[in-house]
């Protein structure tokens, strides 16, 4: 990477995305592709801070089709992402790449409770740092905790990885072959279509703050790098669309 549009950046990886074409578990050389990646992108001095989710291990909406108390499916859903990302820190270690994880909900054995400031800290010396456990709290996505924690960070832009999908759509593009991709979007667009960009408190944040959103399909080439580069990937959300 020879530049870089911004210096810190927040990347929101799904569990599904985690787990590449598995329906259960994570996918090892998902794992190995994404943190080459980002030891390229941190080599660059970009600060980098990670939210990931737990769908590949844990469905609350699920659990909750099945019977099972809402706020207890989603505090199971919460240790999911705890699992995501210790597997995600240790393929970090294992490239070189100095990490630190922080978790919403307090396990200290595994990981730092998540403290802003030190978050920050971290990102100023070059670690790069997970937000596991989603906001703390039930009935909140891990797309609001992504925008939460990169709005509370400062990050310049927030970047949704998503798996097999290199944009957003007006319409599933895995079910209908016509759906069209947009190249760029603004805030009130994504909401009035109600298009899947993220679930609407997140996007709202993003909104209420002009935190800028890319939407882009994680198993592209050097899709990461390309995105915090500030290359054309996938669909940019903004003010002005």
């Amino acid at each position: 990477m020879s530049r870089v549009k911004y210096k810190r950046a927040l990347l929101k990886l799904s569990g599904e995305a985690l787990g590449g074409g598995m329906e259960f578990g994570i996918d090892a050389s998902i794992l190995a592709a994404i943190s080459e990646q980002i030891k390229r992108v941190n080599g660059t001095g970009v600060e980098m801070a990670i939210v990931v989710g737990g769908g590949n291990i844990w469905r609350g909406a699920d659990a909750e089709a099945r019977g099972m108390d809402r706020a207890t499916a989603d505090y199971a859903g919460m240790l999911a992402t705890l699992i995501n990302a210790l597997a995600l820190q240790d393929a970090l270690e294992r490239v070189g790449v100095t990490t630190r994880t922080q978790s919403a909900i307090e396990v200290r054995a595994i990981a730092e409770p998540y403290i802003r400031r030190r978050a920050i800290r971290h990102l100023e010396k070059g670690r790069v740092v997970i937000f596991a456990g989603g906001t703390g709290n039930p009935y909140m996505t891990t797309d609001t905790a992504a925008a939460l924690r990169a709005v509370e960070i400062r990050a310049q832009v927030l970047l949704m990885a998503k798996n097999r999908v290199d944009g957003v759509y007006d319409a599933d593009p895995l079910k209908n072959p016509k759906a069209k991709r947009f190249d760029r979007l603004s805030y009130l667009d994504a909401l009035n279509r109600r298009l899947e960009v993220m679930d609407t408190t997140a996007l709202t944040i993003c909104m209420e703050n002009k935190l800028p959103i890319i939407v882009f399909d994680l198993q592209a080439h050097h899709s990461i790098e390309r995105a915090v580069a500030g290359e054309p990937i996938g669909t940019y959300i903004s003010d002005e669309g």
